[in-house]
């Protein structure tokens, strides 16, 4: 039996480095699995931290979504399973450093990762690792996917770099993608006992209201440890405050999915 269908299609976002991005793209994606979704992570940054967080060897990578973007590979037979059930990732590799440039001359350039992923596939979410960037890889996963969730480190300038992410999702939405939604902001990397946390998150919560997850990711040695293992954090220490943290986040998103297709069912 073909159990083929269009999954739903997120991107973990924020053009800022260092604010917990890949980590939640993969504790949310082992997450997910953890309460039976099928999952495909795709690393789209050069970095390729997504990859090696999850126990994939640089050296072992034969395609990666390189191929899928400039060769029309299927991320089917690119994607490769990770020590997680019913997670497999789409890795990246050294050749997408230079993708920025190819992508610059490249005809259809924006819909690169759309044609590949907005299609049946096997699983039930398609997650998008993202540069932290606003870059053409960047947009490539704005074009392709229907929602963004933003980590946000509770920090002095968060604000200030939510609103660029904002006014591109808008410029997104009006010209190449009007599905593109911000589905939810995760604060990351807290400290209850740092006052500018607390006051960060008001402003926040003030100014983007029910976007905001109730969900916030604390600051853990585990989150940080665990990459080091290949593992993510949820299989590395399950017990411990960031991995129980991220299984209430995919409950939330799970919750807000739900909520979604609700409307689109009464619309």
């Amino acid at each position: 039996m073909n159990n083929h269908y269009i999954p739903r299609l997120l991107a973990v976002a924020n053009q800022k480095g260092g604010v917990g991005k890949t980590t939640t793209a993969i504790n949310l994606s082992t997450a997910l699995c953890a309460v039976g979704k099928r999952v495909l992570l795709i690393d789209l940054d050069p970095q390729g931290n997504a990859t090696t967080g999850l126990g994939i060897k640089r050296n072992s990578i034969e395609r990666s979504i390189y191929d899928v973007l400039f060769d029309d590979a299927e991320v089917t037979d690119v994607a490769v399973k990770t020590k997680v059930r019913k997670l497999s990732v789409v890795p990246s590799s050294i050749h997408l450093a230079g993708a920025e440039i190819e992508l610059v001359t490249a005809h259809y350039r924006e819909y690169r990762l759309k044609n590949a992923i907005r299609k049946p596939l096997p699983y039930d979410y398609v997650i998008v690792d993202c540069p932290p960037s606003l870059n053409l890889l960047t947009l490539n996963a704005f074009v392709a996917v229907e929602s963004l969730i933003v980590p946000l480190q509770c920090e002095f300038y968060a604000l200030e770099g939510l609103s660029h992410l904002t006014k591109t999702v808008r410029r997104v939405r009006k010209t190449l993608n009007p599905d593109l939604d911000i589905q939810g902001i995760v604060l990351t990397m807290v400290d209850r006992r740092n006052k500018l946390t607390g006051q960060v998150a008001d402003d926040v919560r003030k100014f983007f209201g029910d976007k905001v997850y109730l969900t916030q990711i604390p600051r853990n040695v585990r989150l940080s440890e665990a990459p080091s293992y290949g593992l993510p954090a949820i299989i590395y220490d399950m017990k411990s405050p960031g991995a129980q943290a991220y299984i209430q986040l995919a409950k939330e998103v799970i919750g807000r999915e739900r909520e979604l297709l609700k409307q689109q069912n009464v619309a």
